[in-house]
């Protein structure tokens, strides 16, 4: 089905309908639902960077895609929209579901979700993917060695490709530094146009 047009409380995010949190059903869901513990309480602004990103440097169609710390889901979902992805969407927090869950409906599109903590991702949960994305999920010091380590663990599984975003925070470019000192990496500064107007770093991984 189509994306509905953008209202008061929703907006076009590249093609999808994304509600805000002004949104009654966004409201209902914080009304109804735990309190989300690891700041999946809204879209976060690096998913257009990443989006935009694979707007150009697109995966293979109908890739398995892993997307971590996926808060809304947001990217998955323009991923299964636009690329008939197969995406399983993971957050340690269960919390944020419901948000992802409502946009997969919204935005007509199927999406598995799985909670677990990025260290307890074995090699052989990876080895099922052939492409790991993430955006704005290496907001604290400790994320930086805990993202590498997982990096290197879809190397080791032969994952094809990781892409991550951020706004540009120290953590993920000590960690982005050492990707591009290890792996044949790519880290560089990206910018989503008018109407978004974000501007982050991109770590392109295989």
């Amino acid at each position: 089905r189509e994306v509905s047009m953008p209202t008061p409380h929703t907006r076009d995010i590249y093609g999808l309908a994304v509600l805000k949190n002004s949104h009654p059903a966004i409201r209902k869901i914080k009304r109804d639902s735990e309190v989300t513990a690891l700041h999946g309480n809204k879209f976060w602004q690096s998913s257009t960077i990443l989006i935009d990103y694979l707007r150009i440097e697109p995966p293979q169609q109908q890739w398995r895609i892993l997307e971590v710390g996926c808060g809304w889901g947001i990217s998955g979902i323009y991923l299964a929209k636009h690329y008939q992805s197969k995406v399983t969407a993971l957050d340690a927090d269960d919390a944020v579901f419901p948000y992802l869950n409502l946009h997969a409906q919204l935005n007509a599109v199927d999406i598995t979700t799985l909670q677990c903590r990025y260290e307890n991702l074995t090699k052989a949960m990876l080895s099922e993917f052939d492409m790991v994305i993430g955006s704005d999920i290496c907001f604290w010091d400790e994320m930086s060695a805990v993202l590498f380590d997982l990096v290197q663990r879809c190397y080791e599984a032969g994952v094809q490709r990781v892409v991550m975003t951020d706004p540009g925070r120290e953590p993920f470019t000590l960690m982005a530094d050492r990707c591009v000192e290890t792996f044949a990496a790519r880290y560089e500064g990206w910018s989503a146009p008018h109407p978004y107007n974000n501007d982050g770093m991109v770590l392109d991984i295989g």
